[in-house]
């Protein structure tokens, strides 16, 4: 074989090992290429990797003590029950002891003449000054002026109820309930604020206010400024030591530590106001222990009291604590 030949087929087979090798080099680029295109389709998202939570803070549990639900209402001012409005509302809201009437001068119990206020109230056996707030709608106890169709309410005649005062002497508080004999029920229809008798070691109860159940009495007086009557043998204007109205204990009824006569339930005193000279009620004595035994209310309170209850039987019970109640009927 010539040299040319030789020459040509040595070429030839160097051109075909470079041909060889520059296709497997690209035939292992495609594959990496298929490779990574399928691992990119089939991956799968990324997880994410939350911080753990923190621990739970400790919790201390405290033995929470219960009152009993009668202490439980009384136990601040700002927990007063009041529903007296309902006693002189002429519409729905008004408590079933009470109807409303329509005034007219010619009624069946009278003959012969017509009829007035008074004989309203000594009918349904009602106080006046009852009557005039229903008719007047507001807290005015003597305005009477009334005319035909005019409408006030009036204690039903066939419900057989009482009222029953207890006084808390610990907290000042009075809670007003009326009973419901026939039904068996008590609802309490208000709380007041009241002054109780000083500090005393020596008595039962520890004040000079007693403890103990009694009757209210009948004796009951309206006091205005200029009424002058005698008080511990000295004469005195009585608005000055009783305020306007007066309520006195009747009789003891049961565990009674001192006797009835002597105390009531009153009014705030009435003092002398420098600036304008004039008598003004001196209502700091409400919620003090400062009186010589009586109970004493606002003015404001007492006269709405006195209202309501002075032509009914009415229980007082005081107690050194709510709990120690025993008034009649399941409250409602």
């Amino acid at each position: 074989m010539s040299v040319a030949k030789y020459f040509f087929a040595g070429t030839l087979v160097v051109f075909c090992g470079i041909g060889f090798i520059g296709y497997k080099n690209h035939s292992a680029k495609e594959t990496t290429k298929e490779n990574t295109s399928l691992v990119e389709e089939v991956a799968l998202p990324e997880k994410k990797i939350e911080a753990p939570p923190p621990p739970a803070p400790s919790v201390v549990l405290k033995e929470v003590k219960k009152d009993p639900p009668s202490a439980l209402r009384f136990t601040s001012p700002h927990q007063e029950v009041d529903r007296v409005a309902q006693l002189f509302a002429l519409d729905g809201t008004k408590l079933p002891i009470v109807e409303t009437v329509s005034y007219t001068s010619r009624v069946p119990w009278l003959k012969g003449r017509p009829a007035w206020i008074s004989d309203y109230a000594s009918h349904y056996e009602t106080s006046r000054h009852f009557i005039a707030r229903s008719l007047n709608k507001k807290a005015d106890y003597f305005r009477q002026k009334v005319g035909p169709g005019d409408r006030f309410n009036v204690f039903k005649k066939d419900k057989n109820i009482r009222f029953h005062l207890a006084i808390d002497l610990s907290k000042s508080l009075m809670r007003f309930s009326y009973i419901d004999l026939d039904a068996n029920e008590r609802v309490l229809l208000k709380t007041y604020r009241v002054g109780l008798g000083r500090v005393d070691p020596e008595k039962k109860s520890g004040f000079l206010t007693p403890v103990g159940k009694y009757e209210l009495g009948e004796r009951v007086a309206i006091y205005k400024p200029g009424t002058m009557g005698v008080f511990q043998d000295k004469k005195t204007e009585m608005i000055q030591v009783f305020g306007s109205r007066w309520i006195p204990f009747g009789k003891e009824i049961e565990g009674c530590s001192e006797p009835a006569k002597g105390l009531g339930i009153h009014g705030a005193p009435w003092v002398l106001d420098p600036a304008s000279g004039q008598l003004v009620e001196d209502a700091n004595k409400i919620g003090k222990y400062d009186s010589d035994g009586c109970i004493r209310l606002s003015q404001a309170d007492m006269e709405e009291l006195f209202a309501i209850v002075i032509t009914k039987p009415t229980t007082v019970e005081i107690v050194p604590h709510f709990e120690e109640v025993t008034s009649p009927g399941v409250e409602k």
